[in-house]
């Protein structure tokens, strides 16, 4: 998931974005469904031993006309000892918005019957993502430094109103802010996907020439751009504020450090490999052999060895790393560490691209060269095998061409 983009995304409207990010998104939450979780919720609010009516102190704003009462909060945290949240959090003003929030919070869980993350619907509040597995749901709450404030409160009353078993298992995954360099104007998400787009699109024709133009291109730059924003969001850690510059060149299709190279170079592991499946098809090469009659001591390029030696063989504690949310054994927060896959991703591809060049995996069709070359073929394979689990734990397709 893009969570950089959790709170422009809050907006209307953005949801579309989500879908052009490929993000999984429940359907919306709404209609009598909705209107009867909203009723539940007020009718949980009058036996509620937390909430009181609201009453206006001296000094302060007039509610809002949907008010409805007053929730203590703290009193609730203090009674159930639970720890990490913020010890501002006192009195909520409970308004009808927020209780629709809540029931949409409340009704996406309910949709979310999968074993894989999944983002779901919060009207006016962060993104939230759900781990479901049986009868057991743990949810994240993707949230901005800035909103971590309003999402416990959502989250406080959501335990005191539906005190269920998936409620104690709310986590926290807090992001630092996005700044844009000299903008000229506030940008959304949208204009923000479409922006990257736009640059990609600019770069393949540079690179490409009239080919970029064809209408086969449109799905390749489309996942272009999905590959080169979720690496712009994701590479460096949730914590840290990511500092835009929207007329970056390096989203482009040939800088090393985006996502573009990193799909790119997964193309021509793609292409390698029909190449050689074609070329055995005319009877050019023999079939791959299994790996057990195998020769690797033909193996002698220093590049070889260090595609096995720094990726080939670290990758699984790579994932062990990165592509768990373990919950820590008090608190609230959580850590996912997206950016070990984008680097790790990132100096793969750099190291593959520089062997690649130098290299000549396809030789001449010569009985005595084919040990060599089937020994080379067997470690791009599982180069290949690599590269397409990393990009699976950022929900990115590998690219078959370009």
């Amino acid at each position: 998931v893009c969570i950089r983009l959790a709170p422009a995304l809050a907006e209307a409207g953005s949801w579309q974005v989500l879908r052009l990010l490929r993000v999984d998104w429940p359907s919306g939450c709404g209609g009598s469904a909705l209107s009867d979780a909203v009723s539940s919720l007020k009718q949980a609010l009058g036996r509620c031993p937390y909430a009181t009516p609201w009453e206006q102190g001296p000094g302060e704003a007039v509610p809002p006309r949907d008010a409805i009462c007053a929730v203590r909060l703290r009193s609730f945290v203090e009674q159930q000892g639970l720890v990490g949240y913020d010890p501002n959090l006192d009195v909520l003003l409970v308004t009808e918005g927020k209780l629709r929030a809540l029931a949409e919070l409340q009704q996406a869980v309910l949709q979310c019957t999968v074993r894989i993350p999944v983002v779901l619907p919060a009207s006016c509040f962060p993104d939230t993502i759900s781990f479901r597995q049986g009868n057991c749901c743990s949810i994240v709450h993707v949230v901005s430094c800035e909103e971590e404030f309003q999402q416990q409160q959502l989250d406080l009353l959501w335990r005191i109103l539906d005190p269920g078993t998936h409620t104690a298992l709310q986590k926290y995954l807090v992001c630092g802010p996005v700044k844009v360099t000299n903008p000229s104007s506030p940008i959304g998400a949208d204009q923000y996907f479409q922006l990257r787009k736009r640059q990609m699109y600019e770069a393949s024709v540079m690179k490409y020439g009239e080919l970029a133009q064809d209408e086969a291109w449109t799905e390749v730059i489309d996942t272009l751009t999905v590959a080169a924003i979720r690496f712009e969001m994701l590479s460096t850690a949730h914590r840290s504020q990511i500092t835009l510059d929207l007329e970056d060149s390096s989203i482009s299709t040939k800088g090393t450090k985006s996502g573009a190279f990193v799909m790119y170079n997964c193309a021509r592991l793609a292409t390698l490999f029909d190449t050689y499946q074609r070329a055995v098809e005319r009877g050019t090469y023999p079939p791959l052999p299994p790996p057990s009659e195998l020769n690797f001591s033909c193996l002698r390029e220093e590049g070889e060895w260090l595609l096995l030696f720094h990726y080939l063989l670290p990758f699984p504690e790579v994932l062990q790393q990165a592509a768990q949310l373990p919950p820590p054994s008090k608190g609230i927060r959580i850590t996912a560490n997206t950016e070990t896959v984008c680097k790790f991703l990132i100096q793969l591809s750099m190291d593959f691209s520089s062997y690649y060049n130098r290299v000549h995996i396809l030789g001449e069709p010569f009985p005595h060269l084919f040990d060599q070359m089937f020994a080379r073929l067997r470690l791009l394979g599982a180069v290949r095998d690599v590269f397409h689990s990393a990009l699976a734990t950022l929900h990115l397709p590998p690219l078959s061409q370009i």
